[in-house]
């Protein structure tokens, strides 16, 4: 059986990668085979083999199943910006459908546990017609919804949750990623989210002055994770 989960954010600094090297990095510990995917990438570097993004080679390291980057990162765009706009400067077209065909191609792989990351929050436009919340409704996989945890993050999580939620897809989980080191009443604010999601607290990532993989996966527990709906064997 294979967990495959979509990992969004509340917004763009949430922290979602470093949350998901995190929860592949538990995983790997667990004895699980594990594949970190990143389609799409807007803020990449040029190198001898080619654009790569920062985000897409720290899943792809995390990962115990060995990808080829274009594997993990198919669609990478030079400059930092919202996805949709950085595209349109290159003359390029998104869509959710090429961006699933990647992602079942990568899914081909053994693997027990996959982890999907997003781009930005839950409604960064892909193009005039679409946006990125699509690309796990194709794939028909829950969601992990990483609150960056500062001033307003109540809301963001709650109007994040809500909107999964609208368009038909299952939160199976969150994780209050400390994104504010000097952030007052932290605790109320991760129990008012946490009586307001119908989802288990996965973990509290504290502010981290080394935030490497395995110091998030301490703060992470796994098997809170609700029983997934969308499998692949």
């Amino acid at each position: 059986m294979k967990q495959i989960y979509f990992v969004t954010g509340t917004d763009t600094d949430a922290g979602k990668t470093v949350v998901s090297a995190g929860l592949l990095e538990r995983a790997n510990r667990d004895g699980l085979r594990t594949i970190g995917l990143k389609p799409l990438a807007a803020g990449c570097e040029e190198t001898a083999d080619g654009l790569r993004n920062r985000d897409a080679l720290q899943l792809q390291q995390a990962a115990s199943v060995k990808l080829t980057y274009e594997q993990v990162n198919p669609v990478a765009l030079a400059e930092p910006m919202a996805p949709h706009i950085a595209a349109l400067r290159e003359n390029r077209r998104l869509s959710a459908d090429r961006l699933a065909a990647f992602c079942r191609g990568s899914l081909m792989q053994p693997a027990d546990f996959v982890l999907i990351e997003g781009a930005g929050g839950w409604r960064v436009p892909l193009n005039p017609s679409e946006n990125l919340a699509r690309l796990p409704k194709l794939l028909e996989v829950p969601v992990i919804l990483v609150v960056g945890m500062k001033l307003g993050c109540i809301s963001h999580a709650l109007l994040t949750a809500e909107a999964i939620a609208r368009d038909g897809l299952r939160l199976a989980g969150w994780v209050a990623n400390v994104v504010d080191p000097e952030m007052s009443v932290l605790q109320e604010n991760i129990d008012t989210i946490r009586a307001s999601l119908c989802a288990p607290l996965l973990g509290v990532v504290p502010w981290l002055e080394a935030c490497t993989p395995g110091a998030v996966a301490d703060c992470l527990d796994l098997a809170a994770l609700s029983a997934p709906t969308a499998e692949q064997t």
